[in-house]
């Protein structure tokens, strides 16, 4: 990936663990999971479009 090994990643849970705290590091996981999603979709999407040859909706004008 971004040649993160095992020992790479455990530091990074643990200083996550020391700044978020143990309590609110699985919500702090969730919301930065869900950013992902977004972005990946995002960032798909144009590319869907291309491959389907539909275009998008023209905005309406005001």
């Amino acid at each position: 990936m971004f040649g993160l090994g095992l020992p790479e990643l455990l530091l990074i849970l643990i200083i996550a663990l020391i700044f978020v705290g143990p309590g609110k590091l699985p919500g702090v996981g969730a919301a930065i999971g869900k950013a992902i999603a977004e972005f990946r979709k995002t960032v798909t999407k144009p590319d869907k479009e291309a491959q389907s040859g539909e275009t998008p909706p023209d905005k309406p004008k005001e």
